[in-house]
């Protein structure tokens, strides 16, 4: 009897991987764009409370709007103990500053705010709690996965 045990879960996916890599290319060398809009594509986590780190995020957005100005798409998915800063009553301290500056990026720049419906649901928030930009996803977690798949980049600290 031979051992016939499977790939590890992680090899088989890096195989289907390089396989899936090499016909994205194929599509692209036919000159079908694998993913529409900007060339440069970021989704930030924003997962704490704490005024320095959500600036540094921010700072970090605003960076990223001044090199590529028209030509990034940008997100942010809040989850956990950062959902504070797109509330319109937050439960934590919020510098009225950074919630300015998410209105901001958000109506000028076309910044997409995202808020995890799951961290909303076990504070007992609805879309009425939140800022108007904000836009509700069940799993925080999983909107950062599709933004994947759209070819975003993933930031988080």
């Amino acid at each position: 009897m031979t051992d016939r045990s499977p790939l590890p879960r992680r090899q088989l996916l890096g195989a289907v991987a390089a396989a899936t890599a090499g016909t994205a290319l194929s599509v692209q060398a036919a000159g079908q764009p694998a993913n529409e809009g900007p060339p440069h594509k970021i989704v930030y986590q924003l997962n704490r409370a704490e005024p320095d780190y959500q600036e540094a995020i921010l700072n970090s957005v605003g960076a990223m709007l001044k090199k590529y100005v028209d030509d990034v798409a940008i997100a942010v998915v809040v989850w956990g103990p950062g959902i504070h800063l797109l509330a319109k009553k937050p439960q934590r301290p919020v510098a009225p500053v950074l919630q300015q500056r998410v209105r901001s990026m958000s109506e000028s720049y076309g910044v997409e705010f995202v808020a995890c419906g799951n961290t909303m649901h076990s504070l007992g928030w609805s879309q009425a709690d939140m800022l108007d930009i904000a836009r509700i996803e069940e799993v925080g977690a999983a909107a950062v996965m599709e933004f994947q798949k759209k070819g975003y980049a993933y930031l988080a600290w």
